[in-house]
């Protein structure tokens, strides 16, 4: 947990909360000092209106009565206890003798310069009580006589202490609760980094096998997981195949090259003869070409799967790919006696690449007339489906097991009733390889009896400028070998 805590403190999110803490803090500062200020200043303007207006009152009627009107106007408002509140008025003479008003006597600190000014309370004693915070308003009337009319703000006074109290509580409560949840937000953010560097610490040591834990909160943490997680298992998976193509590559390659070392071990020991000599290098040359082929193919499924030939995409006929293909394998079903057809309602157009798009269905329809029954049928049908291309490859032999559906798109991967017959295992890769270029689902299926694969295309109208053919034509197509 100390460890934990360490980290959580010293972590680049601790630091980042604590700036956006000090950036809050000071808005919510500077917010409250704002409100002071203008409710202050709205109080203030309107006891300073106050005062003024009292003090032209009583100014005027110095002017119209003289100094007597003044003290009797002065007694009259002191004598009004509804109306007077907490005004304060005082009238002396030169000596600053009081001559009238509700204090006893002219404030020590208050100086003879005329206008506004405040004093304490503990300088001047009210006849009615003692106040704190007063403020009033001098002036020197033309007799030498002092007039002092002001006011009572002590709940101004009052209310600047409960904001600044206020204040101080808000930016402590303010800065303690954004503390405790920087704290544990960060808390639990180097938790969940700290997980993850664990598992993948325990990836470099073990292997493969470790996975980031979830918690089930589905939240972006466990999102991320998630992917992780995801990823992890697609490494793996790749890690696996690349280990099934290693060993399967060695030992396809053991049985021609052995063979081959043989012949040349015996034709090294034996004598020569012109016509045994011949024989050997044919045998030799066909082994070769079939460890050729084989490369080949693994080089065509990897510039399949790591080049970007989405940029020979166009728009393409699958029913004219398809006839192409039927016509290149139409000799290989003859032989067979299979009877190889197309079918086709319309032109089907979709967006691809024709040169992978032949070698996949080329490939498929290889394997049906290979495995399928010896003079039966394999039909290739494509049609336009509601929102996508199909085309199915269906043939009549003994079809795959369920449980190896997905099997037999892994490379070198071989049923074994299919050990005997020619081929490297690499066919179904190509076309899973160029499935997934076209963005193509692919589904194998009991044709009863007999093997159905489909081809799921997204569907493309054809442009006439990136068009591979005119697409002439709408009628049925069929073509049989």
């Amino acid at each position: 947990m100390s460890v934990l805590l360490a980290k959580t403190l010293r972590s680049t999110t601790f630091r980042v909360a604590l700036l956006c803490i000090l950036i809050f803090g000071a808005v919510v500062i500077a917010l409250f000092a704002y409100v002071y200020w203008a409710t202050s200043s709205f109080v203030m303007s309107r006891s300073d209106g106050g005062i003024e207006a009292d003090t032209a009152a009583l100014a005027a009627t110095y002017r119209r009565s003289g100094r007597d009107g003044l003290i009797e106007a002065i007694n009259k408002l002191l004598g009004d206890q509804q109306n007077l509140g907490e005004r304060i008025y005082l009238l002396a003479d030169r000596s600053l003798k009081p001559l009238a008003g509700n204090l006893d006597s002219w404030p020590a600190n208050l100086a003879d310069t005329p206008g506004l000014a405040d004093f304490a309370a503990s300088d001047a004693d009210l006849r009615a009580r003692r106040l704190r915070h007063l403020r009033a308003m001098l002036v020197t009337l033309p007799d030498g006589s002092r007039l002092l009319a002001g006011r009572d703000v002590d709940d101004l006074g009052r209310f600047a202490a409960r904001m600044h109290l206020a204040l101080a509580l808000a930016v402590l409560l303010i800065f303690t609760l954004a503390g405790v949840a920087s704290v544990a937000v960060t808390r639990r953010t180097v938790g969940r980094i700290e997980s993850v560097n664990a598992t993948t610490r325990a990836i470099m040591q073990s292997g493969l096998g470790e996975r980031v834990p979830l918690r089930g909160t589905q939240d972006e943490w466990d999102q991320l997981a998630g992917n992780l997680n995801s990823m992890l298992d697609r490494i793996e998976a790749l890690m696996g195949e690349v280990k099934q193509v290693t060993d399967n590559v060695a030992h396809d390659l053991r049985t021609p090259l052995t063979r081959i070392r043989g012949r040349l071990e015996k034709a090294c020991i034996g004598g020569r003869n012109p016509q045994s000599d011949q024989l050997l290098l044919d045998d030799t040359m066909a082994d070769l070409d079939d460890v050729l082929r084989m490369f080949a193919s693994l080089t065509r499924i990897s510039q399949v799967e790591a080049s970007n030939r989405t940029a020979a995409f166009r728009c393409v006929d699958l029913v004219e790919i398809a006839q192409a293909v039927v016509e290149l394998f139409d000799a290989a079903a003859e032989d067979r006696g299979v009877r190889l057809t197309v079918t086709a309602a319309r032109p089907v157009p979709i967006t691809g690449d024709r040169d992978l798009l032949f070698d996949a269905l080329a490939n498929l329809v290889d394997n049906a007339i290979k495995h399928g029954r010896g003079a039966g049928q394999v039909v290739v049908d494509i049609r336009m489906s509601a929102d996508c291309a199909v085309v199915s490859i269906c043939d009549e032999g003994p079809g795959i097991p369920a449980d190896q559906h997905q099997l037999v798109f892994r490379r070198f991967y071989r049923l074994e009733r299919s050990r005997s017959t020619p081929g490297n295992g690499l066919g179904l890769s190509l076309v899973a390889a160029v499935a997934r270029l076209h963005e193509a689902g692919i589904k194998l299926g009991d044709n009863a009896p007999g093997l159905k694969v489909e081809l799921l295309f997204p569907a493309a109208r054809p442009s006439p400028e990136k068009s591979d053919t005119a697409f002439a034509g709408s009628g049925d197509t069929r073509v049989t070998g």
